[in-house]
């Protein structure tokens, strides 16, 4: 084994601006793209796939939508892979084009009636892509942003979930306005293309910008025979076990956050497009205030505040459900996702950083991207079927504030051993 070091030029605040732009942007149109194809499913599932059952073609839809999740493990150990040997840099233009791709066939890709079964199969292969780039974007991005500066990690690295917490602002902010000024028959044709397109006149802003920002310079271990995945999976279980067991709660709140507005319009009667306004007020609290956090995390220390809001998110969701849910009006709705919008983001403002410290520099894109991707995968793609088969089974709709509690308790025994082994504080 060969160690090297670079010597790190000082690190000015334009610079570290053109850094932070060029992970968020980029960042928040992928995640847009993911997070408008769930919101448009129902529009989706009609266009391309046969069949006058509304709800197989959201099934089938969803189906689809699922299918990232699957691929998602794969392109993070690949392209964390890359941006741990070649920088994060060329890793995260390569992700933005991928995502463009995805995103292009999507938006161009004629209906079941037009060309049949190739309709269904075209719709599969750009969400294949798309979930491959989503699984290296997390860990190249990660990577990217702490390691601007080691002083402020936790505030860097916020801004990776900040930008995520924009995108579902962006997504859901199409959503309200096409279904509020749109008929559902326009939305069926062309509607739901509209928020495709606009992530295809992005995309090439945020190539531009990560095209043109300076790689992170950072002390590089570099072994001679052992690749980053071989290495990961060798010598860091502990660090991927740490690293997706502080994400579970994060991971099923987010999905909770997500499903709660659907769960208004189906089962309380309320009104779409006002549903759709409650996650945006959602979405604004976690790309504003998740930051904020960030920068107290780096003054006062990380693991304490994660503790805190995890153990409250715990104890507070039941009864957060239970009031919604026999009280059911947009006011309650939106008091509820604010509390759960603000306790996510006192969370996960340090969340990042934390996970990133878990991995030595050689391997931690790799490292974050398959931690990031399994755990979603596992916790965030199941979470809506668990969610469901709980209130199924109990006849009880707040029965998955239990689900969250479980989750809540196994992040915290993961932040104790990020601290008592890891020493991360």
């Amino acid at each position: 084994m060969t160690t090297g070091r670079t010597v790190a030029k000082p690190r000015t605040p334009s610079s570290t601006r053109r850094a932070i732009a060029a992970a968020t942007i980029g960042n928040a149109l992928e995640w847009f793209d993911l997070g408008v194809y769930a919101l448009m499913a129902a529009y989706i599932g009609k266009t391309f796939f046969p069949g006058g059952n509304a709800a197989v073609q959201l099934v089938q839809a969803y189906a689809v939508f699922g299918i990232t999740f699957l691929v998602r493990p794969l392109g993070g150990l690949v392209l964390g892979a890359y941006a741990d040997r070649f920088g994060r840099k060329k890793a995260l233009v390569l992700t933005i084009w991928l995502m463009v791709i995805g995103t292009f066939l999507l938006a161009v890709m004629p209906g079941y009636a037009t060309i049949g079964f190739l309709a269904p199969v075209g719709v599969i292969v750009a969400r294949l892509i798309q979930g491959f780039a989503a699984g290296g974007e997390f860990g190249a991005a990660t990577s990217f942003l702490i390691e601007q500066d080691d002083r402020r990690k936790g505030f860097l690295g916020s801004f990776q979930f900040a930008s995520q917490g924009f995108a579902t602002l962006m997504s859901a902010g199409f959503a309200a306005g096409l279904t509020a000024s749109l008929s559902a028959d326009a939305m069926t044709s062309w509607g739901w293309r509209i928020p495709f397109v606009f992530g295809l006149l992005v995309g090439p802003v945020g190539y531009y910008i990560r095209r043109h920002v300076d790689e992170p310079e950072v002390a590089q271990e570099k072994q001679s025979k052992s690749t980053p995945v071989r290495t990961l999976f060798r010598f860091h279980w502990g660090g991927l076990l740490i690293a997706g067991g502080a994400l579970v709660v994060s991971t099923s709140l987010n999905f909770i956050l997500q499903s709660l507005p659907t769960f208004a319009i189906k089962n309380l009667g309320l009104d779409d497009s006002l549903s759709f306004v409650a996650l945006m007020i959602t979405a604004a609290i976690l790309t504003f205030v998740t930051p904020i956090v960030g920068l107290l995390t780096d003054r006062h220390g990380r693991i304490g505040i994660m503790i805190v809001a995890a153990a409250v998110i715990g104890a507070g969701v039941v009864p957060l459900y239970l009031w919604v849910t026999t009280s059911p009006s947009f006011l309650t709705l939106t008091v509820t996702m604010t509390i759960l919008g603000l306790l996510k983001a006192i969370y996960f403002g340090a969340l990042p950083s934390v996970m990133a410290d878990v991995f030595p520099a050689h391997t931690r894109a790799t490292g974050l991207s398959f931690a990031y991707n399994a755990t979603v995968g596992i916790f965030g793609g199941f979470t809506p079927t668990i969610a469901t088969a709980m209130i199924a089974a109990t006849g009880s709709p707040v029965s998955p504030g239990y689900y969250l509690l479980a989750t809540a308790s196994l992040s915290i025994v993961a932040l104790v051993a990020a601290n008592r082994r890891r020493g991360i504080r």
